[in-house]
This record gives C-alpha cells, structure tokens and sequence, in this order.
C-alpha cells in the first residue's frame, strides 16, 4: 500500500520535476549527478524559503525605518512641548518673583506708615497726659479758690453783723479791713473768671484731641486691617509649601528659632504702660503682626537651608521619575542634558561626600540642616571638597555619564532622616511660592 502511494507521488512530481542529470567532467573520466524529483522539490522549497524570508525580513526593515522616523518626529513635538511648558513656567516662576517683590515693597511701605503712627499714637498718649494733669490741676485750684472765697464771705457777713460797735472802737480799722476784703474778693472773682475760661477751652480743646484721636483710631484700624490680610495671603503659601514637602512648619521653625535666638530691633513686641489694665488692643494687634512677619522671616531663613531650588536650570528632560524601575526602586529623578551642563547645589549646607562611589560614579553628598541631605551623581567633574560650605545656587559641578549610566544625566536624591523621598516635592512645592 505505501509503495503504491510513494510511487503515484513520484509519477506526479515527475510531471513537475522530471528527472535529470548533473554531469561532471575531468580530464580522465565523467560523472554524474542524479537529480531525482524529489530532490528537485526540496531544493525548490528551500529556495523559496529563502526568497521569503528576504521578502519579509526586508519588510520588517522598511517598517521599523519608517516607525523610527515617527518616533523621532514625536519625540520632537513632544519636546518643543515640554520646552515650551518650561518657558511658561518659568515665565509664571518670574511673575510670582515680581509679584513678592512688589508685596514686599508694599510690606515695607505699611511697616513704615505703622512706625508714623505709632510716633503719633505715642505723641498724643503724651499730650493727652499732660492735658488731664493740667486740668486736674486747674480744678484744685478751682476748689481752693472757691472754698476761699465763702471764707471771704462769711468773714465779711460777720464784720457787717458787728460793723457798728466796731466803728466806734476804732472806724479806721474797720475801713482798711473792708478795703482788704474788697481786693481779695476782687482778685478771686478775677482769677475765678479765668480759671472758668481755661476750664472751657481745656473742656472744648479735651473734645477735639477726642474727636482726632477717635480718626486716628479709625486710621490705624484700616491699616492694621490691611497688614493683617497681607500677613494672612503672605504665611499661608509658605505654610502650604513646608507642609506639601513633608515638613512640619511648627518643628522647622522652632528649629530656626533656636539658631536665631537674639532679640531686639524692629521686629521687639511693642510694648505700653498699661497702669495694671487691660492690654491695649492696638499693641496687641501690632504685635500680632510683627509675630507673622517673624514668621515669615524665618520662613525665608528655613528655605534657604531646605532643598527648594531645582539642581538644574539649563535645558533638559526628564528621563526617570522617584520609584519602581525594572524592578528596583529608583531612589531620585533624572534630569538628561549635554556632558559639562553647570549643576548647583538647592539648598545652604555642608559637603560630606565628593568622590567617585561605585553606581554613582562622581557623587557630591551635602548635608543640610533639619536632617536632610541631597545627592548628586554621575558627575563629570567635581568642583567642591568635603567640608566646604555651599550655598544655595552655588555651582557645584558638572554633569556627565560616569558610574552605572546609560547617558548623560544628572541623578538627583533627597533623603530625610536616611530615607529617600521624591525631589520633585521639593522642587514643586518651591516653584509655588518662589
């Protein structure tokens, strides 16, 4: 049965492939070649195959060319579009720049016009002072002269009672003594009409230092108003910025407030008599103020010492995001940009690490108060030691491709306490407010 089916095999491809001979001729004898059907066949097939898979392998070639061009083009538009996000983000950085500028200026000039007038408050405290002292002392001798001249009176009531005996003792006597009293009473009834008029005008003059005094309060409220919402719109931002990278502002500004700890100048409470009362109000609402501008003080001294700033302000991109990659974790983010692009420190602090260290190749460590610290790897060169202080905005090196890296890039950490977080809440929660 199979020698019937191989042999009608081998008559059809004998239609197809008929048998032939390859002849091979030497000088002393010739040969040949038997080429059976199907060996004809397999030789076909083969060939075929091999046309095919040129075929394919030249497709894939031409279609792999033509996706790599797209890809390119994309990556292209994708970073003029980043470039341009850039540009408007740094545009809208240099607005807000501008903007606390200007409410700096603004703080300024109201911190100026509230020293005017706490010169003024304390100006009028003093003639008010002296006005009540003055009057009391008007009214004193008010009273004396009143309660001398019904003495006066009673006496002069008496001699007329016993005026006739007495002009008989002695009439002269009595004419000099009538004469004395008419004097004393004419000069108490004047000094008493003066007395009535400085009265009055310390009563009226009383009323209008009131009446510019009640103003002056009214004046001093609408500006402590204003101080206090620009106090309220300038500490929140700065709060929201601390609290956005993991830090708590309580802590952190203790923290500076402990290194910073000398007192006086401008910013020393205010402070006034109070003659055992109750506390002014506006002093306690100045004080108020001067606390949040202490605040925002120290705000700015934590930020100087907290990575806020960016390592980078050259162009560059993105290439790798804080965690998981290829199944490890990847402890910070990757700016890309050419070899010899300036990298600068984001924070004041301390060099501990300006070596080569195996992954990282040229690494810059610095330390950084409040137990933070930042790493900088894969350098070119290295321009700080260790011990040396730097800056925020200090250049500190150059990027490059050294230690385990694909390309040119900078590798950036910031570790809290050891532990690695994500630099891009730094540097977000700086680009924010700054």
């Amino acid at each position: 049965m199979k020698s019937r089916i191989a042999h009608r095999i081998h008559a059809k491809l004998e239609k197809h492939f008929p048998e032939k001979r390859l002849f091979l001729r030497s000088d002393t004898e010739t040969r040949f070649i038997r080429l059976k059907p199907e060996t004809q066949l397999v030789a076909w097939a083969g060939g075929a195959a091999v046309v095919a898979w040129t075929i394919v392998a030249t497709a894939i070639l031409l279609m792999d060319s033509i996706g790599s061009g797209n890809f390119r083009a994309q990556a292209q538009r994708d970073q003029l579009i980043y470039e341009q996000r850039l540009n408007a983000l740094s545009d809208e950085r240099d607005a807000r720049a501008e903007e606390a500028i200007a409410a700096q200026q603004r703080f300024s000039s109201a911190l100026s016009q509230i020293s005017m007038m706490q010169t003024e408050l304390l100006r009028t405290e003093e003639r008010r002072r002296e006005l009540e002292t003055a009057l009391d002392a008007v009214q004193g001798t008010l009273r004396d002269t009143m309660q001398e001249r019904e003495v006066a009176r009673s006496e002069l009531a008496e001699i007329t009672e016993n005026g006739g005996a007495a002009a008989v003792a002695s009439s002269q006597e009595g004419d000099g003594t009538v004469d004395l009293l008419a004097t004393a009473l004419a000069e108490t009834a004047a000094e008493r009409d003066m007395i009535a008029s400085d009265a009055e005008y310390a009563i009226n003059h009383a009323a209008e230092l009131e009446l510019e005094l009640r103003l002056m309060e009214d004046k001093n409220d609408e500006i402590f108003r204003q101080l206090e919402e620009a106090m309220l719109v300038s500490v929140e931002p700065l709060d929201q910025m601390f609290r956005s990278a993991g830090l708590n502002p309580d802590s952190l500004l203790s923290a500076v407030r402990r290194g910073y700890s000398g007192q006086g100048g401008p910013l020393a409470p205010l402070q006034f008599s109070t003659s055992g009362g109750t506390i002014d109000p506006d002093a306690a609402r100045a004080n108020s103020i001067l606390d949040r501008m202490d605040r925002i003080n120290m705000y700015r001294i934590a930020a100087e010492r907290a990575p806020f700033d960016i390592p980078v302000k050259s162009n560059f991109r993105y290439t790798s995001g804080f965690g998981p990659r290829w199944g490890r974790m990847h402890a910070g983010t990757d700016f890309a940009a050419p070899v010899g692009t300036p990298i600068y420190a984001t924070a004041d602090g301390v060099v501990t690490h300006a070596s080569w260290s195996s992954g990282y190749g040229r690494l810059i460590k610095i330390q950084h108060d409040f137990g933070i610290e930042t790493r900088y790897a894969h350098l070119n060169r290295i321009r700080v030691n260790v011990g040396e202080r730097v800056s925020r905005g200090e250049r500190i090196g150059d990027m490059g491709n050294s230690g385990r890296s694909t390309g040119p890039h900078l590798h950036y950490e910031v570790r809290v306490g050891g532990n690695a977080v994500n630099p891009m809440t730094y540097i977000r929660a700086g680009q924010n407010v700054f």
